[in-house]
């Protein structure tokens, strides 16, 4: 998809700015506002998305919704504007939260299980976890019934399949040969 890497552009311009800026972490809030904001007003995501919709009007909108947006998240709007770049905006934003996790050490694990996570269940799958990664780490639990039992784990590019879904389906590949 073209739009991401031009997202990954963009985001790791405006970390570089907000980090000469000494104001990374107020930018990353930014981010996070932009991305939950979108998300939950489909109004004006169909508005970002819109051709027809002029880039002036929806620099206009931005700055109003973002009024109180650190100076590097009004300069980005602003090159949006220019560039007619709008309908990258959550991309951008997501991807500057995961350059901005990565350069602090941070990386957020992916767990999906069929019930919830158990507290306990949940320390023992994070001092696993800390074997094999010296970055702080969040756990992300997704609930999916599915997989039936067990866990599918995902960090970074990598993942771990332990689920009972999965463990039938190699077994059935196996009496297929």
């Amino acid at each position: 998809m073209a739009g991401t890497r031009a997202a990954i552009r963009y985001a790791k311009a405006i970390l570089d700015i907000a980090k000469a800026n000494n104001n990374e972490t107020n930018v990353n809030a930014d981010m996070n506002s932009v991305i939950t904001i979108v998300k939950e007003n489909a109004e004006l995501k169909e508005f970002l998305y819109n051709p027809v919709v002029k880039g002036p009007s929806k620099f206009a909108v931005l700055s109003e919704i973002f009024a109180s947006a650190q100076n590097e998240t009004k300069g980005l709007f602003q090159l949006l504007l220019e560039n007619k770049r709008f309908e990258i905006l959550p991309a951008i934003a997501s991807q500057y939260n995961a350059l901005f996790d990565e350069s602090n050490g941070l990386e957020t694990v992916v767990v999906t299980t069929a019930l919830p996570l158990t507290s306990d269940l949940e320390s023992k799958v994070l001092a696993k976890i800390k074997e094999f990664s010296t970055k702080q780490i969040t756990i992300n639990n997704v609930i999916d019934p599915s997989i039936i039992g067990g866990f599918i784990l995902r960090m970074g590019d990598k993942q771990y399949n332990a689920s009972v879904v999965n463990r039938l389906q190699q077994l059935k590949r196996e009496f297929s040969n």
